[in-house]
């Protein structure tokens, strides 16, 4: 990862007025990973603010746009769950995934969270591997996912 490139991005907060851009931003991806899309399965999007009420939802922007965002909220039993990474196409491979994911392992820690499990397709090779290298293991695979754990300090 390219520490200068980091420099150029800033990770906040979700705000209620990057709710279009942050609907817009992982729909694309989930488009771009599945070709396409059903928005019926997605209801949590409609009111960001709302669903995530409470949890931690971050957002990483280039300027004023947003290239990012990512979710720790809480399992049950289990600590704490990463939901909703997403980074523009445009801007992958930058070190933004890596970013938002360290920010994300900070709140968890803060939270007093002591596991964090996450989930991704098992077919999206890349996102699988970013998760290894990033010291996540692989606990199981069900219904085409792949599921991850990592212990936090």
């Amino acid at each position: 990862m390219n520490q200068e490139a980091n420099l150029s991005f800033q990770i906040r907060p979700f705000h209620p007025q990057d709710q279009h851009a942050v609907e817009q931003l992982i729909l694309a991806g989930l488009a771009d990973h599945w070709g396409t899309l059903d928005l019926s399965l997605n209801p949590d999007l409609n009111d960001i603010a709302s669903s995530y009420d409470g949890e931690t939802f971050l957002v990483a922007l280039q300027g004023e746009i947003i290239v990012g965002c990512g979710a720790l909220i809480e399992e049950v039993g289990q600590g704490g769950r990463i939901v909703r990474m997403s980074v523009k196409k445009e801007n992958r491979r930058q070190g933004i995934g890596q970013l938002i994911l360290a920010h994300l392992e900070t709140a968890a820690h803060q939270r007093h969270f002591h596991t964090i499990v996450l989930e991704t397709t098992q077919t999206w090779a890349d996102v699988v591997a970013f998760y290894l290298a990033n010291g996540y293991q692989i606990t199981h695979h069900q219904n085409g996912d792949t599921h991850f754990q990592k212990t936090t300090n």
